[in-house]
């Protein structure tokens, strides 16, 4: 038997991408259909926030990063740029439908990939203090149930109310067969009919899924378009946890490791405005990450565990396309620890700005039930 042990490192190197849907009104269960749609693309390793949107009007960017820093970039404005990789981003910026959210971070500077994952998700005040998810428990306080479309309830989803989820796959004779469902259902009372006709369903329609992200997106998108259609989403994207070769050896902006992930994300989204449809007017997509990277490059052209990142946004609730940042700077006397971008924005005030577009939340409410911060500041005006 081999003794192979899989390590922290190749546990995120390795992890796929997965879609959760949540928020499904049930009659007689939810109040009122929330106003709009919300999903968040979880970006796991750590985001590097200068690569995403180098801010090339630092001139501290290019003396630190010249060695990892795109050429090709796309200019926002005079001082930010985007990396050549989000072509379909640059173009909802354009469209007003796309913004970024830049020095920013969850408020975590310990640099472990476990703890905080965990605290972008639970957004508990400690890692590991909380069993539910600060999306779940937005959906609790907007009265609609959760529903994950995996094995696995992720931590941002879980809320106080039971959830519901399943696993779709492409891969012949996984799902359960519906013939197989209805003869068990015969052997249970009446008041389990409708427990075994939902199971039915998905045994039917989850097969039918493909796996990888931009199909899982598109998927999504199709799904919370529907009158009576799921309110969130949550798709996992791995492998940000670029410590060498973050650019190819030769320095083509879209061969390095980070470049790839980001081309992800940026298919990402496309799917999710090819499925939503009109439902994009009223939806809003943002991007989650632990943390961001270091400054300076190391002897590997890769960057180490840092902190402050960038968030972006995208959707039709967005009606203007900027960068919203206060920004640091980048000399090593305004560096976090003397090594990282200094996060200037709390980046659960952004989440709390999209919950209250999307679900109709008070912001003090949002503050206080769903991330424990009675004084989190409301960047509602800023965002949207």
């Amino acid at each position: 038997m081999s003794k192979y042990k899989l390590t922290r490192r190749e546990f995120l190197k390795f992890s796929g991408a997965s879609l959760f849907l949540a928020g499904v009104p049930i009659p007689g269960y939810t109040k009122d259909k929330p106003p709009g749609n919300i999903s968040v693309i979880l970006l796991e390793g750590g985001m590097d926030g200068l690569t995403a949107v180098p801010p090339y009007g630092d001139p501290n960017l290019i003396k630190m990063r010249q060695k990892i820093t795109p050429t090709n970039f796309k200019k926002v404005n005079s001082f930010f740029g985007l990396h050549p990789a989000l072509r379909n981003f640059a173009s909802l910026m354009s469209s007003n439908n796309a913004s970024v959210i830049h020095a920013t971070s969850f408020p975590y500077v310990k640099r472990s990939h476990f703890e905080g994952q965990n605290l972008m998700q639970g957004a508990g005040l400690s890692p590991f203090s909380e069993k539910t998810g600060w999306l779940g428990r937005a959906l609790d306080l907007a009265n609609v149930p959760g529903n994950a479309l995996s094995l696995d309830m992720p931590l941002i989803l879980r809320g106080n109310d039971d959830n519901d989820n399943f696993y779709p796959a492409n891969i012949k004779g996984s799902s359960v067969r519906k013939s197989l469902i209805d003869l068990i259902s015969k052997a249970h009372n009446n008041d389990e009919a409708e427990i075994f006709s939902r199971l039915s369903n998905k045994s039917e329609s989850a097969s039918r899924v493909p796996r990888d992200p931009v199909s899982l997106a598109q998927y999504a998108g199709k799904e919370m378009a529907k009158e009576n259609g799921p309110t969130a989403s949550v798709i996992r994207i791995g492998q940000f946890d670029t410590h060498a070769n973050q650019v190819s050896e030769n320095g083509t902006d879209m061969d390095g490791a980070h470049a790839k992930q980001l081309k992800i994300v940026d298919d990402v989204l496309a799917g999710y405005r090819r499925g939503l449809g009109d439902a994009w007017d009223r939806s809003i997509i943002l991007t989650l990450t632990e943390f961001g990277r270091t400054v300076a490059v190391n002897g590997t052209r890769g960057t180490e565990h840092g902190y402050g990142t960038a968030g972006l946004l995208a959707g039709g609730a967005i009606s203007k396309g900027r960068v919203i940042a206060q920004w640091p700077g980048l000399s090593k006397k305004e560096q976090f620890e003397g090594r990282d971008l200094m996060a200037t924005l709390d980046y659960r005030s952004v989440c709390a700005a999209c919950i209250e577009h999307s679900l109709g939340l008070d912001h003090d409410k949002i503050a206080s039930k769903v991330f424990f911060a009675p004084k989190l500041t409301r960047l509602y005006d800023y965002i949207f």
